[in-house]
């Protein structure tokens, strides 16, 4: 198993992951419909997708963290 401290990594890994596989699989469909070579089409889309979404989560979720912890009530 991978140890706690890299969990932050390691969620970022799979949040950016599936986020940028299901938007770019929409985004190509939005944008081209079901056409001949959808498919490598959209995974390039992916692969650039994952490629900016990685980092960009690793920065910003922190961030995000923050902010939602301030604006959480504590309790029910």
């Amino acid at each position: 198993m991978i140890s706690r401290k890299y969990e932050r990594v390691v969620f970022s890994f799979f949040m950016s992951l599936f986020m940028s596989f299901i938007m770019s699989f929409v985004i190509t469909y939005i944008n081209l419909d079901f056409i001949d070579g959808f498919v490598l089409i959209w995974l390039e889309a992916f692969i650039k997708a994952f490629a900016c979404a990685f980092p960009i989560i690793l920065v910003v979720g922190p961030i995000v963290s923050k902010i939602v912890r301030k604006l959480v009530i504590e309790g029910n």
